[in-house]
């Protein structure tokens, strides 16, 4: 590709050079046929008699030499600042005596300007994986939230109003003696490696009779629609490692695996669903009552399964991986 301002193209740079030197053509002559200047043709001219139909050829623009350019061992300590350190330009800048402007060059040059590629604690690259096939692993967790008072919680009332639904609600006589009616909600989600097509059920606990009560309903939901679960990854918490999780998870075929300890990244999947879960579904707009954010649950599951784009995916929404399935795209 020529120069955007060359006068000539490389074939007519060919032409002007071969009418010189192989036709013997005046320079002065040449140049005013092609109408561009007597050095621009005697320039190509003497190209193209040292290296032939290769001195015609576009050539980089850039220098030879760069003699203020960033010292290599300066390079190398910006680059530590802000892979290791997490720092910014003007922070770095500040460390090795250098412009701000001039850091956020250096790290434009080493791709280094946006750290999304990698982990914010450690500064190590991420590692992303993703199983091959939809229900190769699935991931569990449970994710906790404020029940909501009747007449609605603090976040659409105001913080004094939300205290008096509370106590209005909390005063309400109930069929058990457990105080359900406020307190916490325990959202138990499942989500497919592969396809990211999710699954979740609201509860008042986290024991391991609820989250096995889940998983078997789970691995029956993903089994009609053609998904066949074989490994399911879980945190340490107690009801998972509990023997009645694991005696569960052996009847159903299942190979239990966990992540490490302290390290949610290892589930990053599934927290990062929470996320979604949380702006989506549980926060997104004024409920006036716990059962009425329960009853909207499965329409937001529905609408992030089946329309929702996931741009892990390629924007696609998850029920996307999942092929021949009656109403799919409904």
């Amino acid at each position: 590709m020529s120069h955007a301002n060359a006068a000539l193209a490389p074939i007519q740079r060919l032409r002007i050079a071969r009418l010189i030197i192989d036709d013997g053509w005046p320079v002065a002559h040449a140049a005013s046929f092609f109408h561009v200047s007597w050095p621009t043709a005697k320039r190509w001219a003497d190209r193209y008699a040292a290296m032939g139909r290769d001195g015609v050829q576009d050539r980089p623009s850039r220098p030879h030499h760069s003699p203020n350019r960033t010292r290599p061992e300066l390079v190398r300590k910006i680059v530590h600042l802000r892979w290791k350190k997490r720092l910014g330009p003007v922070a770095i800048g500040a460390k090795v005596g250098m412009p701000a402007s001039t850091v956020h060059a250096v790290l434009v040059r080493v791709k280094l300007n946006r750290l999304h590629h990698v982990d914010v604690r450690t500064g190590e690259p991420i590692r992303r994986y993703e199983h091959d096939k939809p229900g190769a692993m699935i991931h569990v967790d449970v994710k906790k939230i404020g029940k909501i008072p009747d007449g609605g919680g603090h976040r659409f009332v105001g913080r004094q109003q939300g205290n008096r639904n509370i106590r209005a609600t909390a005063g309400r006589p109930t069929n058990n003696n457990r105080g359900l009616i406020v307190g916490t909600s325990f959202v138990h989600t499942v989500i497919d490696d592969n396809s990211r097509v999710s699954y979740a059920e609201v509860h008042d606990d986290e024991t391991a009779a609820t989250a096995i009560g889940v998983l078997r309903r789970a691995v029956s939901w993903f089994e009609a629609r053609g998904v066949t679960v074989e490994r399911v990854l879980s945190d340490n918490g107690s009801a998972y490692k509990s023997h009645a999780w694991r005696d569960a998870c052996n009847e159903l075929g299942l190979k239990a695996k966990k992540t490490r300890p302290y390290r949610p990244q290892t589930n990053g999947k599934i927290e990062r669903f929470h996320r979604t879960l949380a702006d989506g579904w549980a926060f997104s707009r004024h409920y006036n009552s716990e059962s009425a954010r329960r009853a909207a649950l499965p329409a937001w599951l529905h609408e992030y399964n089946h329309h929702r784009p996931h741009t892990a995916i390629g924007g696609k929404p998850p029920i996307s991986r999942l092929t021949n399935l009656p109403g799919q795209y409904t």
